[in-house]
Formats: structure tokens, sequence, C-alpha cells
């Protein structure tokens, strides 16, 4: 059987996700029951970011403990990073910005990655590596669907999860672009939720975002 390229892999798992929840887990007992929740409420690909001590734990958690979970790991920077969420099983890989070595790195790895891009030279430069799959980030913050439109002139092939400032009141918007394959964000899982074990809350807001962006 012959093996699916990583861009092809890493473009079918975001499209198949339409929002790609950012999880900054700060307890690691928070890991499991917060992924059975989002999973519950219909999100199933989930980026933990290697923001905190305990993220590579946790992510390892959900792995082990949540397989319906679709688990990638997030802010990764270097080539350390990248070769941690490779062998802690990680289904993919997705970093804010991207370094030459880092994408250097990514593209001799065997680990499906989305590098984050901001502007034409960034793209350029990923495009060089071989990812035409990558992160808009910060979205908002880096002139909004109006910058992606105007990047999708000259880049008319390259696929986009936006990330920064997308919320519940603007995915839509975002979700309708044609180069975008689905949307990034920390919205479906708020820190305060998080803190105080509000799983069927979290459930509940997801179910209510699928619905409605689906729909859409």
């Amino acid at each position: 059987m012959t093996a699916i390229p990583k861009q092809d892999q890493i473009a079918e798992l975001i499209r198949q996700a339409t929002v790609i929840p950012v999880l900054t887990i700060e307890r690691l007992a928070d890991a499991v029951p917060l992924a059975r929740a989002l999973v519950a409420g219909g999100v199933r690909t989930l980026e933990v970011t290697l923001r905190t001590p305990v993220a590579v734990e946790a992510a390892k958690a959900i792995i082990a403990e949540v397989p319906e979970a679709i688990v990638g790991m997030g802010t990764i920077l270097n080539g350390d990073d990248l070769k941690r969420a490779e062998t802690l099983g990680a289904r993919f890989g997705i970093s804010p910005g991207a370094t030459p070595e880092l994408l250097k790195a990514a593209a001799a790895g065997r680990l499906p990655f989305a590098p984050g891009i901001a502007t034409a030279s960034e793209l350029m430069q990923a495009l060089a590596r071989g990812f035409d799959v990558v992160k808009f980030f910060p979205a908002e913050q880096a002139g909004g669907i109006k910058a992606l439109r105007a990047l999708a002139g000259p880049f008319p092939n390259v696929k986009v999860c936006p990330t920064g400032g997308v919320g519940e009141a603007n995915a839509a918007s975002w979700l309708a672009e044609p180069n975008v394959l689905a949307v990034g964000g920390s919205w479906l899982c708020p820190a305060a939720e998080i803190r105080a074990g509000n799983w069927a809350g979290i459930t509940a807001m997801c179910a209510r975002a699928m619905k409605s962006l689906k729909a859409g």
C-alpha cells in the first residue's frame, strides 16, 4: 500500500476537524477529562500546546486513555520539540512561526506538520520546504480575512488553518474562505471552565459550535 504523503495527511486531518481547540493544560489531572469532554461534544482533533511543564505528559495521557481523540502538539518551536512530539505518538505538529532550522527538521521528519506564517515571505519559506498547509497566526492581528485573501492571490494552492483572535463570533466567516481548511482557537475550552472542571459545560459548548459551523 502506498504511503500517504505527510502534506496530504495533515490537510485531511485539519479539514476533517472544522475546529481545532488550542489546549494549554496547566494540571495533568485535567488532561483526560478535558479531552473526553471535547470528544463528547464532537471535537476530536486536539492541539496540546507545549506551553506548560505538564504538556508532554498530558498529551501522553490523552493518547493512552482517549483513543477517539486525534492528538497533535502545538507551539513546536525547534527540532527538539518536533522529536518530542514524534516520540510521544502525536498525529501532527503545529508551530506559531517557523525558523529555517525548524522547517528543515520538519521536512526531514515523519510527523505531518503545519508551520505558522503571518507574511508572504514566511509563506514562501514554508513553500520552499514543501509545506503548502500552514497555520495563519496571529490571524486577526496579522490583518484578518482581508490579509488572508491578499495572500491567496499569489499563493492560490496554499491551505490554511487561521488561529489567533478566532472565536465563536467570527469562526464561520473564516471557514467560509475557500483556502481555509479549519480554524484553531481556545474559545471552546476557556481556562476558567477547565479550572472549575465544568466538563459538561465544555461538551455543550462544543456540540453547539460544531452544529452551528457544520450547518453553515
